[in-house]
């Protein structure tokens, strides 16, 4: 199976008072990888989300945590597509320092349009579900 990989070195700001990191940049990162994804295969995509026509809403995550991570530790979030249909995208996301899994995670998003009436759904827009095809 194809992974996008995206690669964080931990910052002493993103720890706590204990010295490790704080559970929720762990979600934090999972949205790091989702942009640098696009940036590299849907550049198109981002556009529209930086214009503000295209929403991505998550819709739920989920994180479940096997080790500390520290300051300096280099992460690599590895992301795969498990499924996407109509206007939802569900991404897995392994955190692993050196060889060891430290994370797992998983997240949801909506694909909406933005109008001058709210936000409606959307099919996934065709170059991000081509890009995505090469990662299921």
């Amino acid at each position: 199976m194809r992974r996008y990989r995206y690669r964080h070195v931990v910052t002493l700001d993103e720890t706590n008072a204990v010295g490790n990191v704080y559970f929720a940049h762990y979600l934090h990162w999972q949205g790091h990888c989702r942009e640098r994804f696009l940036a590299d295969h849907a550049p198109g995509v981002l556009a529209s989300l930086c214009r503000g026509e295209l929403v991505m809403v998550t819709v739920s995550c989920a994180m479940t945590y096997y080790a500390e991570s520290f300051p300096l530790d280099e992460i690599e979030v590895a992301m795969t597509l498990r499924h996407a249909d109509g206007n939802r995208i569900v991404m897995d996301f392994d955190f692993q320092r050196d060889d060891q899994l430290i994370a797992q995670g998983t997240q949801t998003v909506a694909c909406m349009l933005r109008s001058e009436h709210g936000v409606t759904p959307t099919e996934i827009p065709e170059e991000l579900a081509d890009a995505l095809a090469g990662f299921a």
